[in-house]
């Protein structure tokens, strides 16, 4: 961990000696005077960290029509192909499905020992006979909560996504809404459901991004739901049915997520895998394929790929901590003679991996600062560079309020001022 806490040392450093005159702040010595122009500023070396690295080589593209590789933690994207691109998500779609069922279950809004009853529409339009799979739920039966849980998860079925809509929404028309509100509430901004299973609809849709974006919220928000996407297999009225997911058996570390195909939306996969500390999520779709066998395995190398190059050249940082002074600057007219500045929460990053000695943080602030100063009042903005390109940015804020001062406080520092001005 040591080598993690270089970069807060020289930012707490770089405003000591009062105000200063230009935009960027550089730190060329342990305690920095004012730079009258922008500088590099230098990183001490972090003790374990390497400083020799090597050219990534480019993300493994693949088939599919879009794809996307995001860290966890961050939320960073570490590479995509038309990550926007609006794609019809066939079973991906039960991800949110999932997603609404157990943000119910938690808000208290359904019994989770009420049994689900299987309907005529959940019957028909997801049983057999229809394009795509189904759980096999007896017509006008009573099933458990966590058996189509299991149905929807682990064996996709679509008769288990309609029986949960019609149980958690009232009908599938109210778990629609459901999907579209928390959607919504989660920033998917591209995406738009139509039904709670992914049969062709043309309002029905979303990109990769999105799918990145819940699948990341899913694994954060409820974990015990999300536990049960790396259940192998599960049997329910004397019939053992398999995960789709078959990445489960060919990776240990991937625990997630789900598998998706329709001949519109061609094969389409959502992984998860996490290695050490450090999770990655990939989702390829619309991948083409002469048979289901192919198209099995494409969707399967393309996200082991993308999965197995990310943990090789990347790594996860934190950087910084929450309301912690990272610099200080002089404040005029104030009670105060001067107000530390920190961030409003932790930050940490991913970066190409054995180049952390390479980040350069610099903090843009203004010249003058006059009181009143309220407390979380934005002042100036960290940026941390890494070959002249900023990969992070965050508002600096005042860590505590600096009262206007007095009369005659006022008047001398406007002396101050304009003689200094």
């Amino acid at each position: 961990m040591q080598t993690r806490r270089s970069l807060p040392v020289v930012l707490a450093a770089l405003l000591a000696a009062g105000t200063l005159a230009t935009a960027v702040i550089a730190a060329p010595q342990p305690t920095p005077q004012p730079a009258p122009q922008p500088k590099p500023m230098p990183v001490p070396a972090a003790p374990g960290a390497s400083s020799d690295s090597v050219a990534i080589p480019p993300a493994p593209d693949n088939t599919g029509k879009a794809w996307i590789l995001m860290d966890y933690d961050t939320g960073q994207v570490l590479a995509s192909k038309n990550p926007d691109m609006r794609i019809e998500p066939a079973s991906l779609t039960k991800i949110m499905t999932s997603y609404v069922v157990a943000a119910e279950l938690a808000h208290g809004k359904i019994d989770p020992n009420q049994p689900v009853a299987i309907s005529q529409r959940a019957w028909k339009e997801g049983g057999a006979g229809t394009d795509g799979s189904f759980s096999a739920f007896d017509l006008n039966s009573r099933v458990p909560l966590a058996d189509v849980q299991r149905g929807l998860i682990i064996q996709s079925g679509n008769d288990a996504a309609l029986a949960l809509a019609e149980h958690v929404g009232g009908s599938v028309e109210g778990f629609v809404s459901l999907m579209n509100s928390y959607a919504q509430k989660l920033g998917m901004k591209n995406s738009h459901f139509a039904n709670p299973h992914g049969l062709p609809n043309p309002d029905h849709y979303t990109t990769v991004h999105d799918i990145a974006i819940l699948s990341r919220a899913l694994i954060h928000d409820y974990p015990a739901e999300y536990a049960i996407y790396k259940e192998r297999e599960y049997t329910y009225n004397k019939i053992r049915q398999y995960n789709r997911n078959e990445l489960l058996g060919r990776d240990p570390t991937v625990d997630g997520i789900k598998t998706g195909h329709t001949q519109a939306a061609g094969f389409c996969l959502a992984a998860s895998a996490k290695r050490g500390d450090q999770r990655l999520i990939s989702v390829v779709v619309g991948i083409d394929a002469k048979n289901d066998k192919d198209g099995f395995r494409l969707r399967e190398d393309s996200n082991l790929a993308l999965l197995n190059w990310g943990f090789r050249f990347f790594e996860t940082h934190p950087l910084y901590q929450a309301n912690v002074q990272l610099a200080h600057l002089k404040v005029w007219k104030g009670k105060a003679a001067d107000v530390a500045l920190g961030l409003t929460a932790p930050v940490e990053m991913v970066i190409p991996r054995g180049r952390y000695n390479d980040l350069k943080p610099v903090m843009d602030v203004p010249k003058n600062i006059v009181a009143p100063i309220a407390q979380g009042q934005r002042i100036g903005t960290l940026r941390v560079m890494l070959d002249g390109k900023p990969l992070l940015e965050r508002p600096l804020v005042a860590l505590s309020a600096v009262p206007e001062a007095g009369f005659f406080g006022r008047m001398w520092d406007d002396a101050w001022m304009w003689w200094e001005g």
